[in-house]
């Protein structure tokens, strides 16, 4: 009879590794994030803080391949053709969702991908150049209303900031010249020597010039005002309330992928996100970590789609 627990314990060791074959050797190797944006971008940026100490809590490195390109639809592809064995991830956000809303022939579908989990979210910013002499979106759009055809980067086609810009630009009924950039760091750039009058600008990308004085901030597109920038009014307080676009960042895994896989990701995700020293960067990096775990990830894509569902057809009926 003394056997007995030693036969029930090797059992029980025994049909662990049945649960969970897949973790059995996984990781081996290092774990690629693609980011579907240039480096220095607001994805870029938030995953960087958060990659090191998932790094550490799966024992292996994780790498960042930036693969930029055709609105974020080049890496999301890329990912969504992977290997469904937990090395190649993809840092998605917002465009996730919207870009098969607006763009018919995409290489990726939702259903490619696996959620994994929530990470972080962050602001948008209406911005213009640090010498301009707007001070608030209104003094912005009367200057837009009494010159049509100011250059502007309305963003990625199926970017919250594109949508903000949309919505904008239909409910004060105005006219721009718009120039389409390859992510945020170059129209920046463009918008600090005067070349564009305005841009919308996640905040994760945008602290650095910012506090240089190179670029101001006319309004944050939220509900809200942005911890980091308490002075700057929202859209709601500019007298446009459903100007709103902010921005969440995530993990998705290629569909198929083992869900013992999934978890163990989540998990390190989960206290990456609940760091102190993590969730100090992520804020001084103009965003906020807020970690969801696979469920309610799915959940927020679902809400997500369905009020992006709206704003797409009201944005279109207008134009």
């Amino acid at each position: 009879m003394r056997r007995v627990p030693l036969v029930l314990a090797a059992l029980c060791v025994c049909l662990a590794g049945l649960v969970n074959p897949a973790l059995a050797k996984w990781p081996e190797q290092p774990i690629r994030i693609v980011v579907p944006y240039p480096a220095g971008g607001a994805v870029d940026v938030m995953i960087r803080v958060l990659a090191p100490i998932i790094s550490e809590k799966l024992g292996q490195p994780v790498v960042i391949d930036n693969r930029a390109g055709a609105n974020a639809d080049l890496g999301t592809a890329i990912v969504g053709a992977a290997k469904p064995d937990g090395y190649t991830l993809l840092a998605s956000a917002t465009y996730f969702t919207v870009n098969p809303l607006l763009e018919s022939r995409l290489a990726w579908k939702a259903s490619d991908f696996q959620p994994v989990a929530g990470l972080s979210r962050t602001y948008n910013l209406f911005l213009a150049n640090g010498t301009s002499p707007w001070k608030t979106l209104a003094e912005f759009v009367a200057e837009a209303r009494a010159k049509p055809g100011l250059a502007v980067a309305p963003g990625g086609a199926g970017s919250p900031q594109s949508m903000a810009h949309r919505m904008l630009r239909a409910r004060a009924d105005l006219q721009f010249t718009e120039i389409p950039y390859r992510g945020s760091p170059p129209l920046m750039v463009d918008l600090a020597n005067g070349t564009l009058a305005m841009a919308v600008v996640p905040l994760a990308a945008t602290l650095g010039m910012l506090e240089s004085g190179k670029l101001k901030a006319l309004a944050v597109a939220s509900e809200q005002r942005a911890q980091l920038l308490p002075d700057v009014p929202t859209t709601v307080e500019a007298g446009y309330p459903d100007v709103i676009a902010e921005s969440w960042y995530g993990l998705h895994a290629p569909a198929g992928t083992p869900p013992a896989i999934v978890q163990a990701i989540a998990e390190a995700a989960r206290a990456a996100t609940a760091d102190p020293k993590v969730q100090a960067a992520a804020l001084k990096a103009g965003g906020e970590a807020a970690f969801l775990d696979t469920r309610a990830f799915e959940e927020l894509l679902v809400r997500d789609r369905q009020r992006w569902e709206r704003i797409v057809a009201e944005v279109n009926k207008e134009q």
